[in-house]
């Protein structure tokens, strides 16, 4: 975000012989549309700012001051994601402010699901034809999820890539930074028996399974991202639903870890719900999930019927309505659920840890909302 890669030192020239000398622009890389991108994202960016941010956007490199006196034992924890294909509905439904909080998302609370700060990040827009507006757009919602998750947005790099994407085609990745005391580190080795799981909603699909998606409902499904779907409800358009924003929970789950006993956090992203609450479990315990506890969200109900989709494949790739899970002392679980509630997080307990070999059981069907 603060350049433009393949940056051209070369000065103007003349051939001396007549003919026309070829640019960087001739090529299709413009310096001054990167430039203009970043004068546009400028004041978003400062919104996402924390105190031990040095300097500005512009530089080689992003400087963070990091107050070692503050922790006994400091571990950084560092966690790189991107959105997927997600960005194929941004880019046909032409929406790009959302997809930034999409990708800020995978990262931070990857990170918080070990314990760990947010501290700040830094972007990639890999794009076939930089145009400064859209950039900008990506840039703003990047911004707004850093604000969101409490961590600074440090810099970035936005790079023209023509003749090797489309001019309307851009990719994202981002790579995040944390911190968290050594005694603190959240592991399966803290979850013990009798512990309460509690799920945290999700706000939809969030980031993962679309390709999944487009193969049910846009291909063989033949719906149009403009068409309003009454199973969705709120007259939202199929495109609207899409590119609903994935929920952070950084802030939430750091206040739950300073107030409450947790053991351990699940981010559930790709593998879906048992593919990402076991990598929490110890060998000798299993979690319960009751699946009576909530009705996910319409979305899945669509997908599935249009896909004719195995619930247990629906399982494996989606978050089913569960964004985040919390494995907390039995002692705690009031205590956490009404800090989340204050918080305004829709969260309910699941099931609980029991004797087992390390896995998750399902157990019931969902509700119906």
């Amino acid at each position: 975000m603060t350049h433009v890669t393949e940056r051209s030192s070369i000065q103007p020239w003349s051939a001396g012989n007549g003919r026309k000398t070829v640019t960087y622009a001739d090529a299709g890389v413009s310096i001054h549309a990167g430039d203009k991108a970043v004068e546009l994202l400028k004041n978003k960016v400062q919104r996402a700012h924390r105190p031990e941010v040095l300097g500005g956007l512009g530089g080689f490199s992003g400087l963070f001051r990091l107050d070692i006196q503050k922790y006994r034992k400091p571990v950084l924890a560092s966690s790189t994601d991107g959105v997927g294909t997600k960005l194929v509905i941004a880019q046909q439904m032409n929406i790009h402010e959302t997809v930034g909080i999409d990708l800020v998302a995978m990262v931070v609370d990857d990170l918080v699901a070990c314990g760990a700060e947010p501290l700040f990040l830094l972007d990639y827009i890999a794009c076939g034809e930089v145009v400064p507006d859209r950039v900008a757009e990506i840039g703003a919602g990047i911004a707004d999820g850093c604000r969101y998750a409490g961590c600074a947005l440090l810099g970035g790099e936005t790079a023209e890539h023509p003749g090797v994407m489309r001019p309307d085609e851009y990719d994202l990745s981002a790579n995040g930074v944390g911190v968290v005391e050594e005694d603190d580190i959240l592991s399966h080795e803290r979850v013990q028996l009798g512990d309460v799981v509690i799920a945290m909603r999700s706000s939809g699909l969030h980031s993962n399974g679309y390709s999944l998606v487009r193969h049910v409902l846009l291909g063989q499904g033949r719906m149009k991202l403009e068409s309003v779907i009454e199973d969705l409800g709120d007259q939202r358009t199929l495109g609207e639903e899409l590119l609903t924003p994935t929920k952070i929970y950084a802030k939430d789950c750091l206040s739950l870890i300073a107030e409450c006993e947790v053991h351990a956090l699940a981010h559930v992203t790709g593998g879906g719900i048992p593919g990402n609450l076991v990598r929490v479990l110890p060998k000798h315990l299993d979690a319960i999930v009751n699946r009576t506890t909530w009705a996910p969200q319409p979305i899945f109900d669509l997908i599935q019927r249009k896909g004719r989709i195995e619930p247990r494949d629906m399982e494996s790739t989606f978050n089913m309505g569960v964004g985040m899970f919390a494995v907390v002392a039995a002692a705690d679980a009031d205590r956490a659920l009404a800090l989340l509630m204050r918080r305004g997080v829709e969260a309910w307990p699941v099931g609980e840890i029991i004797s087992g070999t390390g896995e998750v059981q399902m157990l019931g069907s969902y509700t119906r909302g």
